[in-house]
């Protein structure tokens, strides 16, 4: 169970961690997206900075909780953007980033279930 707890923390932050190169640099496919959404480029380095803190909380056993919550509530995001906005695929890119996305909301959901214990609001 321990091992599993880690993959459901570690996989999301890793995917969380791994876009931020491409935020935090202007990369065409970011400013793109966000220039699609009309939110660039406030919208592209507050997610960034969004999914740079989530990401650090996911991997605290004692927070991950909130950083669980925080990556579902931006994937959330993400979800409906491509799914109303942007499209599955993005870019020519087969639907990877709609993926990462449903992947690391599905891992976050996993590591709340088992760390809503350690929030003073969802202990039940």
């Amino acid at each position: 169970m321990k091992a599993m707890d880690w993959i459901l923390r570690i996989v999301p932050a890793v995917i969380l961690l791994q876009t931020l190169f491409f935020k935090f640099t202007g990369a065409e496919e970011s400013v793109a997206i966000f220039s699609q959404l009309g939110v660039e480029p406030l919208g592209r380095y507050a997610s960034g900075i969004a999914e740079l803190v989530v990401a650090l909380l996911l991997l605290v056993p004692r927070t991950a909780w909130m950083g669980a919550l925080g990556a579902m509530g931006i994937m959330a995001g993400a979800i409906l953007s491509h799914l109303f906005v942007l499209g599955i695929e993005v870019a020519n890119d087969g639907g990877t980033l709609f993926g990462m996305a449903i992947v690391v909301f599905v891992c976050s959901a996993a590591a709340f279930v088992i760390h809503r214990k350690d929030s003073p609001f969802f202990s039940a």
